[in-house]
């Protein structure tokens, strides 16, 4: 199994208390925490003065680059951070004492925020998390924060603050969420803060403010549980205890794109170019921040994009007249089955109501290992829902995970055919009859998911692709292999009409 080391606790570092210590070494998750000690400068008392001196010196231009960097955007950071707490006891001194957990961060101006589910670990048996709300140099406030929904499954929950502290505070903010999939080497900006003193932290000392800069390094799918694998961001930032629940914000859109969660243990080998890769050893890694808003679209819980326009369907006054099919709002892909020789394909055809979710997926075509953890993914997946006439409506959507078989020399066919599928159903998406394998390009060592979104007419036809999630190199073969597809197309109360159909394309490296 793939290990992904969650660094919220060390048992060296983070002495928050002995019964919660005691309750986590109990479960499953606290065997995968990296204990580590942060590397520092360990001064000498009897070092001369003036070598302390060009110490403090080198210190402080390594601290003015730091900070020089820093943009408007990276100083509006912590103001949409809190920090997921349980209060202990009060003094009038220093206020809460309190057990530290990680960090979470304001999607709305209603209260909610989003936070990993494993720092909630704590109170699945009972009890409420807090947060420590407003500016990291005070007044701060210890606010209860009730679990609102959580999927333990991928490790992301939803919590609300009690009272909304945007009805009194102003210096706090909330982040703009994106669903776009950043390309290796763009870059990304993380933000946490932390207590200055773990084993005795009061909510009236101010934490230490963490900001790190990186670069999208790679894509990789973990398991939790039995139930689903998640996908995570790699970046090349080391990443400390307590960073977990960090949002990692996209320097090209300056929208959320993940949740910091930990540390990636197994070596990755990034490819760098057409004749290699390099090794990278434990980056930091971040979920998807997709799942996020698979649960936020679940609650019709409001979010915004970096426009500021909300993640809910705009108003039917600016719909265009007419049919216009569902518009995907967040996926994600699926990994390879490592246990899978010869490829294969699986073949869906969803409803998606008039609120955007997937409300029935019928199984058209797909045999294990791949149709157990196409499913997986495809339930996570969020929409804004098809138009008529600038009215929400249900409309089908026809979805196609194919995974080419990675022999080299080729030994099955690139092409496939089908019956017509559904062909006495009154009500169906369009389906493929005839689908072709790409082939791999000889020049590239890359592997991962294209998504395309193919609009397919009345006739069958293909009218327009995009892509929703490019791999540089796989891009092209992919959406020349789907152009030879052919379709049979959609259905709604037994007459044929247009339709789409989203179509996941993941490649394995070859084997010779």
């Amino acid at each position: 199994m793939i290990q992904l080391a969650v660094l919220v606790l060390s048992a060296r570092d983070y002495h928050v208390s002995k019964n919660l210590l005691g309750y986590l070494s109990k479960s499953r998750r606290f065997f995968r925490v990296k204990h580590e000690v942060p590397v520092g400068i360990k001064f000498n008392r009897n070092l001369p003065a003036r070598t302390l001196a060009t110490i403090a010196f080198v210190l402080c231009l390594l601290i003015a680059r730091a900070t020089s960097g820093k943009t408007a955007s990276d100083a509006a950071l912590p103001a949409a951070l809190c920090q997921v707490v349980y209060p202990l006891d009060q003094t009038p001194e220093e206020g809460y004492r309190y057990m530290f957990f990680g960090n979470g961060f304001f999607v709305n101006d209603e209260g909610y925020l989003i936070t990993p589910a494993h720092l909630l670990s704590y109170f699945r048996n009972g009890g409420e998390p807090y947060i420590l709300v407003g500016p990291p140099e005070g007044p701060r406030r210890m606010l209860e924060a009730p679990i609102v929904t959580a999927d333990w499954d991928h490790d992301v929950a939803v919590l609300r603050a009690t009272p909304n502290p945007f009805q009194s505070e102003k210096k706090i903010a909330y982040l703009p969420l994106s669903a776009e999939t950043p390309v290796r080497g763009n870059g990304v900006l993380s933000a946490s803060l932390r207590p200055t003193d773990v084993e005795n932290a009061h909510s009236l000392a101010a934490p230490l403010q963490d900001f790190s800069r990186g670069e999208v390094i790679d894509y990789q799918f973990y398991r939790e549980s039995a139930t689903g694998e998640s996908e995570l961001l790699l970046f090349n930032q080391q990443v400390l205890p307590g960073q977990s629940g960090s949002p990692l914000v996209s320097a090209e859109t300056q929208g959320v794109v993940g949740i910091v969660v930990g540390r990636w243990l197994r070596p990755t080998v990034i490819p760098s170019g057409a004749n290699g890769g390099h090794l990278t050893l434990s980056p930091g890694a971040a979920l998807r921040i997709h799942y996020a808003i698979g649960l936020l679209e679940q609650l019709h819980i409001t979010w915004h994009t970096v426009s500021e326009s909300s993640g809910q369907a705009a108003t039917s006054a600016q719909q265009p007249k007419g049919f216009s099919a569902p518009v995907p709002l967040s996926l994600v892909a699926t990994p390879y089955p490592p246990q899978a020789l010869f490829g294969g394909e699986v073949v869906l055809d969803a409803l998606i109501d008039s609120s955007g979710k997937l409300a029935d997926v019928r199984v058209v075509t797909g045999d294990p290992p791949f149709l157990d953890t196409v499913l997986s993914a495809v339930h996570t997946w969020s929409f804004l829902p098809a138009r008529m006439d600038g009215r929400a409506v249900e409309s089908r959507i026809g979805i196609v995970f194919q995974f080419p078989q990675s022999f080299l020399p080729r030994v099955t066919s690139r092409e496939r055919k089908y019956e017509e599928s559904l062909a006495n159903s009154a009500d169906r998406a369009a389906l493929p009859v005839v689908t072709v394998e790409p082939d791999y390009p000889t020049t590239s060592i890359a592997a991962g998911s294209v998504i395309l979104y193919d609009l397919v007419d009345s006739q069958g036809q293909i009218t327009s692709t995009s892509i929703l999630r490019n791999v540089e190199s796989l891009t092209a073969p992919a959406v020349a292999a789907s152009h030879q597809w052919q379709f049979a197309p959609g259905k709604q109360a037994g007459a044929k009409t247009d339709s789409a159909v989203v179509v996941v394309v993941t490649f394995r490296r070859p084997t010779l």
